[in-house]
């Protein structure tokens, strides 16, 4: 058997066109929907993902300011910098690039951000927003999974889902997202992680199974359960190669399964954008 590809290019793009038209409407008002990037340090992958986000706000009709801050940069240089974009009402999202050098605190840097204004969806008060069901920007990459198996018709709703990695930006804001009582949701979820000696006992019974370990290889054909829909999630970079935590045999296990390349990625930056505009509407 060989598993059905799940892209998320097609679901980014959809995503992306609605979010287009509302910049449109937005801007027939007078309103120019703003997605501010800050960048500490000369990290390449970094530069390399505000550039594609720059990019995209060109496409998309946004405008997108930027301040690089030098490496050496003090966490008082870094929150003034969020001050500014937090008290410019022309700026209705901000992106903290992560990472960001260790002598800086990135928790502390989040927690000055304009909750309103947080479009990575991390802020503590979104989060507790997501644990309690109430509106508010969602954490990226748990929401794009969401649509990505809404929209290639993958049932979620009864079916057991276990997540590999229990991190706060994917595997336990996903599981609150997903256990939430919605057509798109409403599963029965499990967080399980590699501390956990029997960890593929948990895995080998799911019906959904999202690796977000940040292990390069980790979910094995022997480690799903045949039929089984996988999401390969995690991701560690050596130097320039990306290694995925879902090894590529897994595909003759599974029934279906994102691609090691354009799956959750796409989706991903989709969201970025989705909440950027959700942040522009409400401020106009």
């Amino acid at each position: 058997m060989s598993a059905r590809l799940l892209p998320g290019g097609p679901v980014a793009e959809a995503v992306l066109a609605d979010v287009t038209t509302r910049a449109a409407q937005l801007r027939e008002r007078g309103v120019v929907p703003s997605l501010a990037t800050v960048l500490v340090g000369d990290d390449e992958a970094s530069a390399g993902y505000i550039r594609v986000k720059q990019r995209q706000a060109a496409e998309l009709g946004f405008a997108s300011p930027h301040r690089h801050l030098p490496a050496d940069s003090t966490q008082d240089d870094l929150l003034r910098v969020i001050d500014e974009f937090n008290a410019d009402k022309g700026v209705h999202g901000v992106l903290i690039q992560y990472p960001i050098p260790g002598h800086l605190d990135y928790e502390a840097a989040l927690q000055t951000l304009d909750p309103d204004k947080d479009v990575d969806g991390m802020h503590p008060l979104n989060m507790g927003r997501l644990a309690l069901g109430m509106p508010g920007p969602l954490p990226c990459t748990p929401a794009g999974i969401e649509a990505l198996l809404a929209h290639h018709g993958i049932p979620v709703a009864g079916r057991e889902m276990v997540i590999l990695g229990r991190g706060a930006t994917l595997g336990r804001p996903l599981a609150m997202l997903t256990a939430q009582k919605r057509p798109t949701a409403n599963a029965a979820v499990t967080v399980v992680h590699t501390g956990v000696k029997d960890w593929p006992r948990y895995t080998q019974r799911a019906d959904i199974l999202v690796a977000a370990a940040g292990v390069p290889g980790i979910i094995q054909p022997e480690h799903v359960k045949p039929g089984a829909t996988v999401i390969g999630a995690g991701v560690r970079y050596e130097g320039r190669r990306l290694l995925p935590d879902v090894d590529e045999s897994v595909a003759e296990v599974a029934g279906a399964i994102t691609p090691r390349l354009g799956g959750v990625g796409p989706t991903t930056i989709a969201m970025l954008f989705r909440n950027a505009i959700q942040a522009a509407e409400r401020a106009s």
